[in-house]
């Protein structure tokens, strides 16, 4: 078991360094400025020289993705849920849903900077929790309705009620559709957050210090901003993938069973 998670996490581990070594190359090599395309070596180096705001930034900018991502879950889930009761909602606010999971971020930020004060918190949070919960609301409904209808006929012949139906047979089935939406909205919730902060809030997060530093042609600070939002990215997508094999232990046993 040890040698096959070792034998998947390799050859990500190769192409990211093999990647890395080609662009300190290619940097060196073709002679690009620092402004276009600054070495990783350098941006490293920067990394280490403005850890204290970067981690900062990084902390402001991680609660506010986390905290929208909890919220938009739980909403997603909550509406799911709701709607799998009630027929007539879920006709009427899954094509909603849709239309407006397909809005750009770009579009909402203005909006609820309008809605909730520009100097807040609370506008970048309700991007995140925007952008989360659609994708969560549209797959758990799914995985919620997709259930063979045999396994509904055998839950009733034994006189099942709707609560039992849903707890033994609509949940199990949606768990799968629930983690793969979990596994695209954790490293949106980032995306969002730092799309957020680019049109207003505090100025001591990952988006502003990456617009600072560019404005003021400190390229690598800004690189350094960058790698960190990947890092936060990454740390959430793989607390999604943790959530996914505690809240599915079949799948694991599965997986070794082949």
């Amino acid at each position: 078991m040890r040698s096959s998670k070792f034998v998947s996490i390799l050859p990500p581990v190769i192409v990211g360094i093999t990647g890395l070594a080609i662009w300190e190359g290619a940097v060196n090599v073709f002679d690009i400025k620092e402004f276009l395309l600054p070495k990783p070596s350098s941006i490293w180096a920067r990394l280490f020289d403005e850890w204290g705001e970067l981690r900062h930034a990084t902390w402001e900018t991680g609660k506010i993705a986390i905290s929208g991502l909890l919220i938009g879950i739980f909403l997603g889930v909550l509406l799911a849920l709701i709607t799998n009761r009630f027929k007539v909602l879920s006709d009427g606010l899954t094509p909603l849903a849709i239309a407006v999971n397909a809005t750009p971020i770009v579009a909402l930020a203005p909006i609820f900077n309008a809605w909730f004060g520009i100097t807040g918190t609370f506008s970048n949070q309700a991007v995140v929790i925007a952008v989360v919960f659609f994708p969560v609301f549209i797959n758990t409904a799914k995985g919620l309705t997709e259930v063979h209808p045999n396994e509904i006929e055998l839950m009733q012949s034994y006189a099942s009620g709707e609560w039992t139906i849903l707890r033994e047979v609509r949940i199990p089935n949606a768990l799968p559709f629930f983690a793969n939406s979990l596994r695209l909205a954790a490293p949106l919730s980032v995306i969002a957050a730092i799309v957020a902060e680019y049109f207003g809030g505090p100025q001591d997060r990952i988006g502003n210090v990456i617009t600072s530093s560019a404005g003021f042609a400190k390229y690598d600070v800004a690189w350094a901003a960058i790698a960190m939002a990947s890092g936060l990215g990454l740390l959430l997508f793989g607390s999604a993938l943790v959530a996914e094999r505690l809240s599915m232990p079949w799948r694991i046993s599965g997986d070794l069973e082949k």
